[in-house]
């Protein structure tokens, strides 16, 4: 093929598969298909650079550029690959993808990055139009092969099928001769008609492993020879160890070693077990360092002093000269700090020998592991193996390679592969958190509409340091997502943002990213502004909504399954969330009942999701499900306090999350759509949020300014 078609970066590295298999890979820049037969002998059936695979058994083999995480993204990519390649979705194996942005690099990050919501988003276009290629392939060799036109065979259920004359010939039996046919540059893809998978319910295709226990997440790892490390980081940031008497854990039965490095120490040793309670068993004095005396009350004044600075503007369309005179709303929102708390312990396997390491890990971020163990080593990164797995949970922690860094650290003074598993107290003691966030709302109405509006938004970039070719230097887009773009249709609006990086805590990404803050403050102030004109909540929103059509959709369809409007018994309220976000639009209703000494009780959930083409319903109802209780987890309960510069949570005791019996029942409508995919995987813990507070607001007339909710405050009737 031509270098002016499809470059030589671009071209498949492809490794043989034995005699006669195709194998078809993609370029992710383009979206151009390349393909690359094996026609010899090497290794067969390995071909990692390559997201089909189809060996001469009829073995179909797919390589998935994105890590599973309990999101269902192995089953939906399958999908659209099968879909297009017309092969059964259960007859398909699965392979995680090697490290390699330049191959599998996640097509709106650009680097392999799984998060954002974006995976079948990114993907939606590149998988499908791989599967078509090949499948265009498959059936050029048959119609060579038997002399008839390609476009009297049809393929159904991986064979291609010729009706006048009754030949059928299966994939693998053409795999070898359609390598060598030329790749179609633009393949004709299904219509939405002619879908077969797409659309409707599939069974993931990870259940029957996990059921079984087959399937590996990164804690399984066992590389032979390996031992077990358990570590405690300098509990304060910048912190440094000032003193450890490591003598009652080298006394234990399985210590092999204890290593002491500036801020951390780590004990290695024949079991986890062992580990563990020898580090239990140490006396380690910290030097605290300049953020000793850092406190919640510091976080807060610091947010609130930052918002008075200059920031930086996202959409201004003449709002300023109208919020300054009589009849202006004003309300400011805030955000706490939030642990991620995925149920599967941060851990990673390291064995480092001379010009190589290798990582045992589940990750988010494939490439960045990677190179952060490289650095950590000395090495270069294709010195580095990185063994990805499924995840236990991510939430946005495994988008962060301080564990991967900690790690091989470690390793380096471990002969041989040592496995590094945080505790739980570890990790949501000294994890990187969800920022504190605040967004200061100004408001006028006239004549029942919203005349102009104004967000500001106050917090970190994380973009910024996760991804710098992302951030232009004065606005993050994932800092105001949620803002500068809502379902409404307001005359004048100004939405700007102040960098406030909070001083003693290290910030990431948590799942919602940057609608979290933003819907939440949008839509609790708009249920505020809706009180403050005299409108019911809904007909306001109904009232402002304008070129998004698919966002009145949402709202009315969950308005309508939530019963909007019949009775409710004294002490229970209604509220409602709208927003697009992530590419999707959403809608919930939260119903619930508010007793005398403030306990809420949340008793019914009701949301509406239009998400673009629904690829695997089920899936996004599972989807919304998750998210809505993560989310009304972090809305209940969530928040990490810090005194003297350390979090005063350690553990689910004190880190709450919902439990089965206070679980809502929950209801999720999926509006059919032919509009490319949204994301689901976070809009469902952005949208609970509000809903629950203008429900509480509803029931009480209390509406809090910050989460979580404070049932003390609920009791006094005070408004925070």
């Amino acid at each position: 093929m031509a270098d002016s078609v499809v470059s030589r970066r671009q071209m498949l590295r492809a490794t043989s598969l034995g005699a006669g298999a195709l194998v078809l890979g993609l370029s992710l820049r383009g979206g151009s298909v390349v393909a690359a037969g094996a026609s010899g002998g090497g290794a067969a059936g390995f071909a990692p650079d390559a997201f089909i695979r189809i060996a001469r058994d009829g073995q179909v083999t797919l390589i998935m550029p994105q890590t599973e995480m309990g999101q269902g993204i192995y089953t939906a990519l399958a999908m659209l690959i099968a879909e297009e390649l017309d092969v059964a979705l259960g007859a398909v194996k699965l392979e995680e993808a090697p490290a390699d942005d330049a191959l599998y690099g996640n097509p709106i990050f650009k680097v392999q990055s799984t998060g954002g919501s974006t995976s079948v988003r990114g993907y939606w276009p590149v998988m499908r139009k791989a599967g078509a290629s090949a499948r265009a392939m498959l059936v050029a060799a048959a119609a060579r092969q038997w002399r008839v036109p390609p476009a009297s065979c049809r393929t159904e259920a991986g064979e291609v099928i010729h009706d006048q004359t009754g030949r059928r010939a299966t994939y693998g039996a053409l795999a070898a001769q359609a390598a060598h046919e030329p790749v179609p540059a633009e393949p004709v893809l299904k219509t939405p008609d002619q879908f077969r998978l797409i659309g409707r319910s599939q069974h993931r295709l990870d259940t029957a492993g996990k059921v079984d226990g087959s399937l590996r997440y990164g804690i399984d790892a066992m590389p032979e020879g390996v031992r077990f490390a358990s570590l405690a980081c300098a509990p304060v940031v910048g912190g440094k160890v000032a003193k450890v008497d490591d003598r009652a854990a080298k006394a234990l039965a399985g210590v092999k070693q204890v290593i002491v490095l500036d801020d951390m120490v780590a004990v290695v040793a024949e079991s986890s077990w062992a580990a563990m309670r020898a580090l239990a068993a140490m006396e380690i004095t910290w030097d605290d360092g300049p953020n000793a005396k850092v406190g919640s009350a510091d976080l807060w004044a610091d947010l609130a002093k930052a918002a008075q600075g200059a920031g930086h503007v996202a959409v201004d369309t003449g709002a300023a000269a109208k919020l300054t005179d009589k009849g202006v709303i004003e309300a400011h929102y805030t955000l706490p700090l939030l642990a991620h708390a995925p149920m599967e312990p941060m851990n990673c396997t390291v064995h480092l020998a001379p010009g190589k390491c290798e990582i045992w890990v589940g990750t988010q971020v494939m490439t960045m592991a990677q190179r952060a163990a490289a650095e950590e080593a000395g090495l270069k990164p294709g010195q580095v193996t990185v063994h990805n797995h499924l995840i236990g949970g991510g939430f946005g922690r495994r988008l962060e390679v301080d564990g991967v860094r900690k790690a091989v650290r470690i390793a380096k003074h471990v002969d041989g592969p040592v496995k590094v598993v945080w505790s739980r107290e570890e990790d949501i003691g000294r994890a990187p958190y969800r920022s504190v966030y605040g967004g200061w709302m100004k408001a006028k109405v006239a004549n029942g509409k919203v005349e102009a509006w104004s967000h500001r938004v106050v917090g970190p970039s994380v973009v910024a340091r996760w991804l710098p070719p992302a951030f232009d230097g004065k606005i993050d887009s994932d800092a105001v997502d949620g803002a500068a773009e809502t379902p409404y249709d307001m005359p004048a609006v100004l939405v700007d943002w102040v960098r406030h990086e909070p001083r003693g805590v290290y910030t990431a990404f948590w799942r919602g990213v940057g609608p979290n803050m933003n819907v939440f403050a949008t839509e609790s102030f708009v249920d505020r502004v809706a009180r403050e004109a005299g409108q019911d909540p809904l007909n306001f929103r109904r009232a402002m909504i304008g070129k998004h059509t698919r966002a009145r959709a949402v709202l009315d369809l969950a308005a309508q399954k939530a019963g909007w409007g019949s009775p409710l018994p004294a002490g229970a309220g209604r509220g409602i969330s709208l927003q697009y976000a992530f590419g999707t639009y959403a809608c919930t209703v939260a119903e619930v009942v508010v007793a005398d000494d403030g306990a809420v009780s949340v008793k019914r959930l009701t949301t509406a999701v239009d998400c673009g083409m629904p690829v695997n319903p089920d899936g996004i109802t599972a989807q919304i499900q998750g998210g809505l209780v993560f989310g009304l987890t972090a809305a209940l309960y969530g928040q990490i306090t810090i005194a003297n510069g350390r979090a005063q949570e350690s553990n689910f005791h004190d880190y709450r999350v919902v439990r089965i019996d206070e679980t809502p029942r929950i209801e999720v409508h999926i509006i059919p759509s032919s509009e490319a995919p949204g994301g689901i995987g976070e809009p469902g813990t952005v949208t609970v949020q509000g809903a629950l507070n203008n429900a509480i607001y509803a029931a009480t007339g209390v509406q809090f300014t910050r989460m979580p909710v404070d049932p003390a405050l609920l009791a006094q009737g005070a408004r925070r």
